[in-house]
């Protein structure tokens, strides 16, 4: 336990000592700002004609904090590959790879350390979201489960995606390359229901189900479901386990 947790410091920091964590809470920030001014100012200009009588009563959570939430997820698909792209494979670039297979910790600990630190700084990057939402509760009274639960499934479907980009990132030297291939499978796992649209196959249907959409949805609507909550678990697991048997096959070669 002392490894993963000295491992998981370590990569927290390296975050924070370079540009990159500061460089990706800017474009958070920035990004994620707009899509909350843009939500709020489209709510308010319904709520006026609601009350002029040219609608029904509007749900601040469903106007405004459900598609928040969701334009945070595919700001997460860019996001994502450029925290996790740098994990493994600038270890191999620098060649300091090898003093961690060579060393007494075992290769779950480095994994699992690893992956904590990517979902540090990830968290980080959401908490931005919870300030942009806070200007909600200071002047009404919305709903703060749907928030929570939003917040919950943001983070559980960014670690399905933050252990695939370590397993991405164990098997390159190349960043650029690891972060590519990362957004892509990323952007395929968040399209995968599409299918659905114009076939009703079984392979189709599996696909739909191994979308990260459609089992975050239960989730931004105050919902968490426990189909939800393993299926996310079982893809982190996966990825995690794929990545520590990739860097034993590099120990044994070492």
């Amino acid at each position: 336990m002392n490894n993963i947790i000295t491992i998981w410091q370590k990569e927290v920091k390296s975050y924070f000592v370079s540009p990159i964590a500061y460089a990706l809470l800017t474009i958070y920030a920035v990004v994620s700002g707009f899509f909350s001014y843009v939500a709020v100012g489209y709510f308010l200009d319904r709520s006026i004609g609601a009350q002029a009588g040219r609608g029904g009563p509007m749900d601040v959570n469903e106007w405004v904090i459900r598609p928040v939430m969701m334009n945070v997820g595919v700001i997460s698909l860019f996001l994502i590959p450029m925290i996790t792209m740098r994990l493994f494979a600038e270890e191999k670039r620098s060649g300091t790879i090898e003093l961690l297979i060579t060393s007494p910790i075992r290769d779950y600990e480095i994994v699992l350390g690893k992956w904590l630190g990517a979902l540090t700084m990830y968290a980080c990057i959401l908490s931005l979201t919870l300030v942009n939402l806070s200007v909600l509760f200071l002047f009404g009274s919305p709903d703060w489960r749907p928030v929570a639960t939003s917040f919950l499934g943001m983070l559980l479907q960014g670690g399905c995606l933050l252990s695939i980009g370590c397993f991405i990132s164990n098997t390159t030297k190349n960043q650029i390359l690891a972060g590519a291939a990362t957004f892509g499978v990323s952007l395929l796992m968040w399209t995968f229901d599409w299918f659905t649209g114009f076939k009703a196959d079984a392979w189709a249907k599996v696909l739909a189900y191994l979308s990260l959409t459609s089992h975050f949805e239960p989730f931004s609507k105050g919902v968490i479901d426990s189909k939800d909550v393993i299926f996310y678990v079982s893809v982190i697991v996966l990825g995690l386990f794929l990545t520590t048997r990739s860097l034993e096959s590099l120990r044994w070669r070492a």
